[in-house]
């Protein structure tokens, strides 16, 4: 009798048309024969109106749980909480750079002071108004702190010569913006200071700044060299005339000239003059 019943259910399940795909579960014979009796005239069958309760509570169950995720995804991706980590990094960056230049402000004060063999972490410390972990934070050792000081006076250096001749356009006016600033760095720099406290510090500072300074000085005068060049109608030698230049500098801070301080401008040019009167005259001959 049971086996009678199974062969039955199976063959009524396997009604459905030769179009429809077979279900993975099985409906009961009564929703069978609710389907049946729905049927067109055509003959084509309209089960797949009829829902029976047992499939429709998994699909309600999944519709809910697809609502209740979406919103966590969402919340997850916003730029909106970000932000605050974005604000925080850069008040910490501006932070710590003005602890840098604290420290290398009171490093100068105290190397021009006492030299740089004498100075101490604890005195930069105290002058720069900073804990020694803070200190460590950002320089492993004195030898890190002089050579980021070295470095930080080059740029500085730079940097102002680059300012003091970006808005000059005309060759003439940039040169003697130049010539200067040049003139107001010995006069108030204080690296004739550094060359007595600290003879071997000043001295490896000026080895270290010459190279950097011959590159530096053949960009910003770019323009001028192009204009000596149409007008002599040679090629000059624009390293070597950067690098007289400079020489000229770091012997005006080794050995001071006797003569007046206003004449320095007119010296400098003296000397651009006879580089490239000597370049003309040699290339007509």
């Amino acid at each position: 009798m049971n086996m009678s019943l199974k062969s039955t259910n199976k063959r009524t399940s396997v009604a459905p048309d030769a179009d429809d795909k077979p279900k993975s579960k099985r409906l009961p014979a009564s929703a069978v024969a609710q389907v049946d009796a729905q049927a067109k005239p055509n003959g084509k069958s309209s089960r797949f109106k009829v829902v029976s309760s047992a499939v429709s509570v998994p699909v309600k169950t999944m519709v809910a749980k697809k609502k209740t995720v979406a919103p966590v995804a969402v919340a997850n991706k916003s730029p909106v909480a970000s932000t605050p980590v974005a604000v925080k990094r850069s008040r910490s960056n501006r932070r710590s750079e003005i602890t840098i230049a604290n420290i290398l402000a009171a490093t100068e004060n105290i190397v021009l002071e006492s030299g740089a063999e004498r100075i101490s972490i604890l005195d930069v410390c105290r002058a720069a108004n900073v804990s020694r972990g803070t200190f460590y934070r950002y320089f492993a050792s004195q030898d890190e702190l002089l050579d980021a000081f070295s470095r930080h006076k080059r740029e500085r250096f730079h940097v102002a010569l680059a300012e003091a001749v970006e808005s000059c356009q005309d060759p003439d006016e940039r040169f003697a913006a130049l010539i200067r600033y040049l003139d107001y760095y010995l006069e108030h720099g204080r690296a004739r200071r550094l060359l007595v406290v600290a003879p071997e510090y000043a001295l490896g500072f000026f080895r270290r700044i010459f190279h950097d300074s011959v590159v530096r000085f053949q960009d910003v005068l770019g323009v001028v060299f192009d204009a000596w060049e149409t007008r002599l109608g040679v090629k000059l030698d624009r390293e070597l005339v950067c690098e007289l230049l400079i020489r000229y500098v770091l012997s005006e801070q080794l050995v001071p000239g006797d003569t007046d301080r206003k004449a320095l401008p007119r010296r400098i040019g003296r000397l651009v003059e006879s580089l490239t009167a000597g370049t003309s005259s040699r290339a007509r001959r």
